[in-house]
């Protein structure tokens, strides 16, 4: 699509199309004060104000929080990282508590609440990164003035610093005790701790009594977008064994066609007759098949050893299954077993799932949330956000929330790109937009009924 821009007052008349990529891409990095129009109240003028004229100390914070290595591992690491913000919410009046993370092997998670009255507001972002302290990528970097790269620059510390100034804003304002607000930032989203459920127990909690919830995630890194579904993840395992033999014997009926053409038959089919229904994928990553195979389920890998001239006995397939509700999951989980079940003859499968996270449906909720930050956006002058599309959306800890509360939303941390690569990069421009938008939009849910 291509947009017509008005003639430049005061020259002579001269049509110029740009892609409507770019026009966007004008309109949201334009300076809020060009936007400060009638739809916006006096406090919500001052909130904007207050994200702009603190810039310079957010993102100073973001540096520091930056240079503190805090790869999932890093159990030192990331608690120190907790520690920087912990001061932080402190400064504001929250009350913080650290939930220790021996018990699923990790740093643990930094709990902060604040607030006796209003709607009950969950933020939640983390504290980790996939940057170890063996990593090259270990210090923030300004590339020029509106591109820093960093090891959690976007992902996602930029998003705890965006919550942090968005909530100094609303306490700058005396509106930040008209919410009951409280932050889980876990340590461990990288790579999650086990037993899961445990891991995540601290999150479920604050779900559970909370209405709302936000994520500080920099999502599609599109500033126009933000994510209100995201599909969950399982693993699958499946195990075949079969009648072994001389291999000029297969497909006899006395002994079959041994161990991989099960695995074959049941992988084809899980194609042909599960593909194609929205959102629903399934990926079979590794698949080991022989006279031999020993199958290491933690390190996801294996040894396998054959002869050519002999019947497969045994094969193992594992991979991962992503649905975007529950529903969803437990129907292709229940056609998959179907499948495994019409064994050929002289074999035997079994399929076995392990259910990560758990889907964020896109509900009438959510869609109502997204509705309120569209309009807080468009009123700032930073224009329409829209849902992104869930295969676009990957797993998150605000998947966690599903079912515990009225509304959720994500994507509203930092954007920027190269995310796990030491590409990683923060597009500054971004916190301004991100702030303000959080800022109004937490203002605006402290007057809802």
């Amino acid at each position: 699509m291509m947009l017509r821009m008005p003639p430049t007052p005061g020259t002579a008349m001269r049509i110029n199309y740009l892609p409507a990529s770019l026009f966007l891409a004008i309109l949201v990095f334009a300076p809020a004060s060009a936007f400060a129009g009638p739809s916006l109240d006096p406090t919500e003028r001052a909130l904007a104000a207050f994200v702009e004229s603190n810039e310079d100390a957010a993102l100073a914070l973001l540096e520091r929080a930056v240079n503190i290595n805090s790869g999932t591992l890093n159990l030192a690491g990331v608690r120190k990282v907790g520690d920087l913000f912990r001061a932080e919410f402190e400064s504001l009046d929250f009350s913080t508590r650290w939930v220790d993370g021996t018990p699923f092997h990790r740093a643990g998670h930094l709990i902060a609440a604040h607030g006796t009255r209003g709607p009950q507001v969950l933020l939640i972002g983390h504290l980790d990164t996939v940057f170890e302290p063996d990593s090259p990528f270990q210090k923030f970097k300004r590339v020029d003035e509106h591109r820093a790269n960093g090891p959690g620059a976007s992902d996602m510390k930029g998003g705890i610093v965006i919550a942090l100034y968005a909530l100094r804003a609303l306490a700058a304002r005396d509106a930040l005790d008209k919410l009951r607000v409280t932050v889980v930032l876990t340590g461990d989203e990288e790579d999650s701790g086990e037993p899961l459920g445990l891991a995540r127990a601290a999150l479920v909690e604050a779900a559970n009594a909370a209405d709302i919830a936000i994520g500080l995630e920099n999502a599609d890194d599109d500033p126009t977008t933000a994510v209100i579904a995201r599909r969950g993840s399982s693993n699958w395992t499946l195990t075949v064994n079969a009648k072994s033999g001389h291999s000029s014997q297969i497909f006899r009926e006395d002994i079959g066609d041994g161990a991989n053409f099960e695995a074959a038959r049941i992988l084809d089919a899980f194609r042909t007759e599960l593909r194609g229904e929205e959102y629903l994928t399934f990926n079979p990553a590794l698949v080991l098949g022989g006279t031999q195979t020993e199958f290491d389920p933690a390190a996801l890998s294996g040894r396998v050893s054959s002869k050519n001239n002999v019947i497969a006995p045994q094969a193992v397939v594992t991979g991962d299954l992503r649905t975007i509700s529950l529903e969803q999951r437990e129907r292709a989980k229940s056609r998959m077993q179907e499948i495994v079940a019409r064994h050929l003859p002289h074999s035997s499968a079994e399929i076995n799932f392990d259910d990560g996270y758990p889907p964020l449906s896109p509900t009438d909720g959510n869609r109502r949330l997204l509705e309120m930050l569209d309009q807080s956006s468009r009123d700032l002058g930073h224009g329409p956000v829209t849902a992104v599309d869930p295969k676009r959306a990957g797993a998150a800890d605000i998947s966690f929330v599903a079912g515990h509360v009225d509304m959720a939303i994500d994507g509203l941390g930092l954007l920027g790109g190269g995310n796990h690569t030491p590409e990683e990069f923060a597009d500054l421009r971004t916190f301004r937009i991100q702030a303000q938008r959080l800022a109004v939009l937490l203002y605006r849910l402290a007057k809802q009924p």
